[in-house]
């Protein structure tokens, strides 16, 4: 048995619907799905009618968006409770940053002389969650660039001209926000981040997990992120990071997380959510 802990839909910056997820995951043999889309828990009653349909584990869940001094990091929630109040909140007000975001993007674009309306991208999105893909995608359609990679590496990456610094909370607080609404909190593709020296912060902060597989993480990198994570008592996750096909050819499936690591983070979620309920009672 196998599982998919890092997969997107339209609900943020992803392709596939909910039900075309599922249905990819069950052509590849997966027994169970986490859907993390990017502040956002808004797809995850679809998505788990349709694996309920089709017999797979669904595990709810999100992606957020840290800090860690200097460092952007990415935080997993997993098994979270959907009715959390905090979590409710909070997603709420990163919303509307990722949408006054789109309004910045596009203002940078138009100084550059590219007439792209913030309301077209929103429109393009079609979520409560956009993000830069979408942005990419309105310059293609709009004939501004070729290709998403073109929107990317001319305009839209860290540095170039109409990039816009993402809004984050601190890694400390985005864990506690997992922990409040009974989740497991696990780091994102450490490899990506290229400061391993964080990890041992975050698990003094009580970081529950490491995705030690993932699609950028090839070679030695997943026994390496597996031992740090032996070493400092972490679950062990991982993940396609399948964003449908935004990213070229679909992702899911090119990752396999064996079932008994899911068994392990889920042990931690169980034990959050035991310290989380009277909170979560009470909303």
């Amino acid at each position: 048995m196998f599982a998919d802990l890092h997969l997107h839909t339209a609900f943020s910056d992803g392709t596939y619907t909910p039900e075309e997820l599922a249905a990819e995951g069950k052509r590849v043999g997966l027994a169970a799905l986490a859907l993390t889309d990017h502040d956002t828990l808004e797809g995850c009653p679809r998505m788990a009618a349709a694996c309920a349909k089709l017999g797979i584990e669904f595990i709810p869940a999100t992606e957020l968006t840290a800090e860690l001094g200097a460092h952007e990091i990415h935080i997993l929630g997993y098994w979270l409770d959907q009715n959390s109040a905090p979590l409710r909140t909070a997603m709420t007000r990163f919303q509307a940053i990722r949408v006054q975001r789109i309004h910045d993007m596009c203002a940078r674009l138009n100084s550059l002389g590219i007439p792209l309306g913030a309301e077209s991208v929103l429109g393009i999105a079609n979520c409560n969650s956009p993000g830069r893909p979408h942005v990419a995608r309105a310059l293609v359609q709009g004939g501004h660039c070729k290709s998403l990679d073109e929107a990317f590496e001319r305009l839209l990456k860290k540095g170039k001209p109409a990039w816009v610094p993402k809004a984050k909370i601190s890694a400390a607080a985005a864990i506690a926000l997992i922990h409040q609404a009974g989740g497991a909190a696990a780091l994102a593709h450490p490899v990506l981040y290229r400061c391993d020296e964080l990890i041992p912060q975050l698990a003094r902060l009580g970081l529950d997990g490491l995705e030690c597989f993932h699609t950028k993480q090839v070679g030695n990198t997943p026994a390496h992120y597996m031992g740090m994570a032996n070493e400092l008592g972490l679950a062990i996750s991982g993940g396609s990071d399948c964003h449908g096909l935004n990213k070229g050819n679909p992702l899911i499936g090119t990752v396999k997380l064996a079932y008994h690591y899911v068994e392990e983070l889920k042990h931690r979620a169980i034990k959050h959510a035991l310290r989380a309920a009277p909170q979560l009672a009470a909303t």
